[in-house]
C-alpha cells in the first residue's frame, strides 16, 4: 500500500499556496479586509440590525475571492470538465481540504460560510442525477456565478434526523403542486433564488419513500422567511420558513415522484468526507499551534513545554489526527473507486470521529494558550463554534454511530462485513 500523497496533488497544493500568497492574501490584508478575520470578525461579518445576516461587504469580499480562484482555475478544481472544472478526485478534495483548513483563519478558506479558494459544489450530482435537461441547464451553469443561489428545505420545527416523518405537504391542485408546511435552520435564504422544499406527496408516515423534492422559486406566494436563527457561529443565514398554499408546476419536481429522499443522499456522503477533511485539518493547526506557544512560553522559569499536562493532552490529540487522517484519505479513495453506499459506515466513522477531534483540539488549544486563548484575539474560538456545529448537522453524530452499527449488526438493510483476517 502506497501512502504518499500523489504528485499531481502535491503539485496542486503548491500551485494553491502560491496563489493563495499572490492574490488572496494581499487582498484580505487591502482596505482593512483583516478585520473580517481579526477579533473584530463576528461583528464585522453580521448585520446585527437586520436579523443577523451577513452584512454585504462581508459576502461582496468573499465573491471577490471566488472570482480570482476560479480565473486561476482552482475554484472548480472537483466539478466536472464539462462545467469548467477538472474532475477532482474525492482523495484530491479530501487532501486539500485538510491542507487549507490547517493554514488557520483567512479568506483562502473560510470557516462560517465555507467559501474556498477551492470550491465544494455537492449538489452537482444530485442535478446530474436527478435533474430534467431545462433544471441541468438552469442551475448547474449559474450556480458558479451566483445567478442562481438554491438553498435546501429538509429540517422543520418538529423533524430533524427523523426526516420520513416530514410534516410538510404536497398534494396535486390540477397540473400544479400546492406546498403547505414549515422548515427551519433552512440555510441560504437571505440570499437564495430558490429553495429545495422536501414534502410527503404519499406514503407512510415514517417511510422515506412517498417524500418528493420541489424547486420553489423563493418570491413565490405563499413563501415565507419568518426570521433568522441566532446561532452559535454568527452572522446567520439560518432561516425559519412557512409555505402556505405555495403554487409550483408539475416540471418544478427534482427527480421522481417519491423519491427525494434518495436524492439528498446523493451528495451528502462526499460533503460529509470533505467536512471530516477539514476538521482533521483545522484540528492540526489548533494543536501545531499550542506546541509552539508552549515551547515559546515561560512559566515558573521553565518553557510549558516541559511540563507532561501540557505535552500528554496534545499528544493524546496529534495521535488521534494521525489516526483520523488516514481514515479519511482511504475512504476518499474508496468513494473514487466504489458505491458510496458501501462504504457509507466508512464515511459515518471519518466525520463523527473528525468533528470530535476538532473541538477537543480547539478546546484544548484555548487551555493551552491559557487567558489569551480566551480571546477573540486567538482564533480557537472561532474554529471551535464552528466545527460544533457539525456533530449536529449533515447528520448528527448519533446517526453517524447508528450508521456504523447498522452495518456491523446488518440492521437497516445494511449486510454486517466479516471482520479482516490475515
Amino acid at each position: 500500500m502506497d501512502f504518499d500523497i500523489p504528485d499531481d496533488i502535491k503539485q496542486l497544493l503548491h500551485d494553491i499556496d502560491d496563489f493563495i500568497e499572490a492574490e488572496i492574501k494581499p487582498l484580505e490584508l487591502q482596505d482593512d479586509n483583516i478585520r473580517f478575520f481579526d477579533h473584530r470578525r463576528e461583528f464585522s461579518r453580521t448585520d446585527f440590525e437586520n436579523g443577523g445576516i451577513p452584512r454585504r461587504e462581508w459576502e461582496d469580499l468573499l465573491a471577490e475571492m471566488r472570482r480570482r480562484a476560479d480565473r486561476a482555475g482552482f475554484l472548480r478544481y472537483a466539478v466536472p470538465e464539462r462545467y469548467g472544472g477538472k474532475d477532482g478526485s474525492n482523495l484530491a478534495m479530501a487532501i486539500v481540504r485538510e491542507h487549507l483548513a490547517a493554514k488557520g483563519l483567512g479568506l483562502h478558506n473560510d470557516l462560517q460560510n465555507e467559501s474556498s479558494v477551492v470550491g465544494n459544489f455537492p449538489t452537482i450530482k444530485m442535478w446530474e442525477n436527478y435533474g430534467s435537461p431545462a433544471q441541468q441547464e438552469q442551475f448547474l451553469g449559474t450556480m458558479f456565478t451566483g445567478e442562481t443561489r438554491v438553498a435546501f428545505g429538509l429540517t422543520e420545527p418538529d423533524h430533524g434526523s427523523d426526516a420520513s416523518w416530514l410534516e410538510t405537504r404536497a398534494i396535486r391542485d390540477g397540473d400544479d403542486w400546492l406546498i403547505n408546511g414549515q422548515k427551519r435552520f433552512n440555510s441560504g435564504l437571505h440570499r437564495a433564488t430558490h429553495d429545495l422544499i422536501f414534502a410527503r406527496t404519499s406514503g407512510e408516515e415514517g417511510k422515506p419513500k412517498g417524500i418528493s423534492c420541489f424547486i420553489v422559486p423563493t418570491d413565490s406566494d405563499g413563501f415565507s422567511v419568518d426570521f433568522m436563527w441566532w446561532t452559535f457561529n454568527m452572522p446567520t443565514d439560518h432561516a425559519e420558513v412557512t409555505l402556505k398554499d405555495v403554487r409550483v408546476p408539475a416540471d418544478a419536481m427534482l427527480g421522481t415522484e417519491g423519491d427525494g429522499l434518495a436524492l439528498a443522499n446523493t451528495f451528502t456522503h462526499e460533503n460529509r468526507i470533505r467536512q471530516a477533511a477539514s476538521g482533521v485539518g483545522a484540528a492540526q493547526y489548533c494543536i501545531n499551534e499550542s506546541v509552539k506557544y508552549a515551547k515559546a512560553r515561560i512559566a515558573f522559569g521553565q518553557p510549558l513545554s516541559t511540563r507532561q499536562a501540557i505535552q500528554w493532552p496534545l499528544a493524546e490529540l496529534q495521535t488521534e489526527c494521525e489516526m483520523v487522517r488516514q481514515l479519511v484519505r482511504k475512504t476518499a479513495w474508496e468513494l473514487d473507486h466504489k458505491h458510496h453506499m458501501e462504504i457509507s459506515d466508512k464515511v459515518a466513522m471519518c466525520n463523527y470521529r473528525a468533528n470530535r477531534l476538532v473541538c477537543n483540539a480547539a478546546d484544548q488549544a484555548i487551555q493551552v494558550h491559557g487567558g489569551i486563548g480566551y480571546t477573540r484575539h486567538m482564533p480557537f474560538e472561532h474554529i471551535y463554534r464552528h466545527h460544533r456545529r457539525y456533530r449536529i448537522t449533515e447528520g448528527s453524530e448519533e446517526i453517524q454511530i447508528r450508521r456504523v452499527a447498522q452495518v456491523m449488526f446488518g440492521y437497516g438493510g445494511a449486510r454486517p462485513t466479516p471482520p479482516t483476517t490475515i
